[in-house]
C-alpha cells in the first residue's frame, strides 16, 4: 500500500496532509547570502565523484525521500510522492511527484532513477555511494512514474542511503556524458539551487532556483531560504577560524574539537555565537581499538579485558585533546540503543536462553569502563590488567610477559596516519610495562586495506560509528560476516548469543523491541570485550556571527536540527554588526 512516509519501527508522526515539519518556520524570509567554509581541495562538479567533489552538490540534486529530523526512523517522499515497502521484504515501490521536473523544465522519470543506480553499479567511485550502491540488485520501470527498486537485504539497510546519499541524474542530460569523469562544467540539476559560478579549489557559489518544482511539498516549506549560498575553500584550518573572526565567513561547524579561539570581542558583545548542531543521526563511539578476535592471544576474553584496562582513555583525553571527548561506555551510545543499569525485562527474555555462555556480569553488573585520573601511570588498571592476564597462562620473566608455551605476548598495530600513531603510542608504553612487546607499523593506504581486506593484523584504530537506528548489525557482528566481502566485522566476533540478538534486532517490528535486542546486544559484546569503543560521537560544534534567523521550534528537532536549510538572513541583526564595525 503506498504511503506519503515509511517507517519501519514506529508509526509516522505526520500525517498525508502535513503542512510542514514542526520545526521549521513555514513562513521563513527568502534573501540574503551565507557564506561557508570548505576544506575540500574540489576538482569536479559531478555528483558521483567523492571526495573531490565540490562541496553543496547536494542543494543541487534530489534524492527520492528525506529524512526527519524529530523522529527517529521516519523518510518521508521529496523526489517520491509515495512508497510502498514490498510484502517480500525485498523491494521497495515508488511513485514519482508529478510535478518533479528538472531545472530545464523536463520531467523527472523512471527512466532517472535507473540511470543513476545503473551508473553508480557499473562505476560506484564515490567511496560513500560505494559504500550504499551494493544494497541494490536492480531498478525495475512500471511506467514514467513507477518503478521498484529491488534490494539484497532488508528494506530498513538501504533506506538511509536512498536519503541521505543517492543523488538522482538526468538521463537526457548524462546519457552522452560520464558522470565519474571529472568537469566544471555545471550540470543539471533538481533541486533549490543551481551552481551560479565556480572557480576549481577556490570557490563555488549555488544561487537559489524562484521556480524550483518543490519549494511548497510539506517536506521543504520553510526551508531554503538563502538567495545565495557560497562556500569559500580553505586549506588550513586555523586560517579558516581566523577568516571566521574577521568576518569573512558566517559559521564554522567543527566535529569532535572544542572552539577554542574565539575568544574576541564579538563573542563577547554577542555577535560571535557559540553552540552545537543537533545531529544524532550518528550514534555509538566515533574511533574504536579492533583486536582481532581470531588470533592468538586476541581469541581469550580474559587478555581482551586486561588489554582495555591498559587503555587510559582518562590521560589521551587530558595530554592529547584538552579534555574535549567523552569515553563510550556503550556501542550505541547516545541513543535508546544503549545499554543503561541492569537488564530490563525483555532483555532478559532474549539474554536468557545463553545465560551459560555468555559472562555472568551480564546479568549482575552495569558496564562502564573504569575511570582514571589521567595523571600519571594508571596503577589499578595495570594492576588489575596484569592479574588477568597471570589468570589466563600469563607471566612475567625478565620483564617480558611470556605464555604457557614459552613465547611472548606480541602486539603489532597497523597505522595510516601520525594521528593515529600518536594516539597509540603511550598505549604502547602501557603494555610495555605488563611486558607485552608492541609495536606499530605505519602502512600506506593500499597496503592497508590489503591487510584489512585479508584480516591480516593484530589490532588497529578504526574510524566508523552507527546509524540510527543501526541497521548495519549483521555486517559488524554476525558470525556470517566475519570473513564476508562488504563486511566491516573487523573484531572477528562469531558468537551464538551475538548472532540469536543480531537477528532479534533485524526482525523488530517496533522501535522497543529493537531497542531490547539492542541493550542486550550491547551488554554481551560490552562485557566480552570483543573491541574497544574510545570516544563517543556527540554533535559537531556550531560558531556564528548573530545575523540570521532560527526556528523557534528548532529544538523539536532533536535528532537533527535544521540547519542551515532551516535558517534565513535577517537584515536588522545584519546590519547592527556591520554598522558596528
Amino acid at each position: 500500500m503506498f504511503r506519503h512516509g515509511v517507517s519501519i519501527l514506529h508509526e509516522l508522526k505526520y500525517p498525508p496532509d502535513f503542512r510542514h515539519f514542526a520545526f521549521v518556520n513555514p513562513d521563513a524570509p527568502k534573501g540574503g547570502t551565507l557564506v561557508m567554509p570548505s576544506m575540500t581541495d574540489f576538482s569536479t562538479l559531478s555528483p558521483l565523484l567523492n571526495p573531490q567533489r565540490a562541496p553543496g552538490l547536494n542543494w543541487v540534486y534530489e534524492t527520492l525521500l528525506l529524512r526527519a529530523g524529530d523522529e527517529p526512523a521516519a523518510y518521508y517522499g521529496s523526489l517520491a510522492e509515495q512508497i510502498a515497502l514490498g510484502a517480500d521484504r525485498r523491494s521497495i515501490v515508488f511513485r514519482l511527484h508529478p510535478g518533479a521536473r528538472w531545472h530545464d523544465g523536463m520531467p523527472i522519470t523512471s527512466n532517472d532513477v535507473k540511470f543513476t543506480f545503473d551508473a553508480i553499479k557499473a562505476d560506484a567511485t564515490s567511496s560513500t555511494i560505494r559504500m550504499a550502491s551494493p544494497w541494490f540488485e536492480s531498478v525495475d520501470i512500471v511506467n514514467d512514474r513507477e518503478f521498484v527498486i529491488r534490494t539484497i537485504a532488508d528494506p530498513s539497510l538501504s533506506l538511509t542511503p536512498l536519503a541521505n546519499y543517492i543523488p538522482i541524474l538526468p538521463a537526457h542530460y548524462w546519457g552522452d556524458k560520464d558522470p565519474t569523469i571529472a568537469t566544471l562544467t555545471p550540470p543539471l540539476g533538481s533541486g533549490p539551487y543551481r551552481i551560479a559560478a565556480v572557480e576549481k579549489g577556490r570557490f563555488v557559489r549555488y544561487e537559489r532556483v524562484t521556480d524550483y518544482w518543490g519549494r511548497d511539498l510539506p517536506v521543504n516549506r520553510g526551508r531554503f531560504n538563502f538567495d545565495t549560498i557560497l562556500y569559500d575553500v580553505y586549506r588550513d584550518a586555523t586560517v579558516a577560524r581566523e577568516a571566521l573572526r574577521k568576518g569573512l565567513l558566517d559559521v564554522w561547524l567543527q566535529w569532535g574539537h572544542d572552539i577554542l579561539a574565539f575568544d574576541t570581542p564579538a563573542r563577547d558583545k554577542g555577535w560571535l555565537v557559540q553552540g552545537k548542531r543537533r545531529y544524532r543521526m550518528d550514534i555509538g563511539a566515533r574511533f574504536w581499538l579492533i583486536l582481532n578476535n581470531r588470533r592468538h592471544p586476541f581469541d581469550d576474553a580474559q587478555v581482551r579485558e586486561a588489554l582495555s584496562l591498559a587503555f587510559d582513555f582518562e590521560w589521551q583525553n587530558r595530554a592529547l585533546f584538552t579534555g574535549r571527548l567523552t569515553r563510550a561506555d556503550s556501542y550505541f551510545q547516545n541513543s535508546v540503543f544503549a545499554a543503561t543499569g541492569l537488564p530490563s525485562e525483555s532483555e532478559r527474555e532474549l539474554l536468557e536462553p545463553f545465560r551459560d555462555q555468555i559472562p555472568e556480569r551480564v546479568f549482575t553488573e552495569a558496564f562502564r569502563f573504569p575511570r582514571t585520573s589521567g595523571v600519571g601511570r594508571n596503577r589499578p588498571g595495570l594492576v588489575r590488567a596484569q592479574a588477568l592476564l597471570a589468570e589466563a597462562g600469563w607471566q612475567m620473566r625478565n620483564g617480558v610477559l611470556i605464555g604457557e608455551g614459552g613465547e611472548p605476548f606480541t602486539i603489532e598495530f597497523l597505522a595510516r596516519v601520525p594521528a593515529e600513531q600518536r594516539r597509540l603510542l603511550p598505549y604502547v608504553d602501557a603494555l610495555t610495562a605488563l611486558g607485552i612487546e608492541s609495536r606499530i607499523r605505519m602502512v600506506e593506504g593500499a597496503q592497508y586495506a590489503n591487510r584489512l581486506r585479508n584480516r591480516d593484523y593484530d589490532a588497529f584504530i578504526r574510524i566508523g560509528d552507527f546509524g540510527l537506528p543501526p541497521w548495519e548489525l549483521h555486517l559488524a557482528f554476525h558470525s556470517q560476516a566475519v570473513d564476508a566481502p562488504l563486511s566491516f566485522n573487523h573484531a572477528g566476533i562469531g558468537h551464538p548469543a551475538v548472532d540469536a540478538l543480531v537477528d532479534a534486532a533485524k526482525a523488530a517490528s517496533t522501535l522497543d523491541s529493537m531497542a531490547a535486542a539492542c541493550r542486550a546486544l550491547d551488554r554481551v559484546l560490552l562485557w566480552s570485550f570483543y573491541q574497544i569503543p574510545l570516544d563517543a560521537v556527540d554533535d559537531p560544534h556550531l560558531v556564528y556571527w548573530d545575523k540570521f534567523g532560527r526556528p523557534q521550534r528548532e529544538a523539536e528537532a532533536t535528532y537533527l536540527s535544521p540547519f542551515p536549510d532551516g535558517w534565513w538572513y535577517d537584515p536588522v541583526k545584519a546590519d547592527r554588526i556591520e554598522n558596528a564595525n
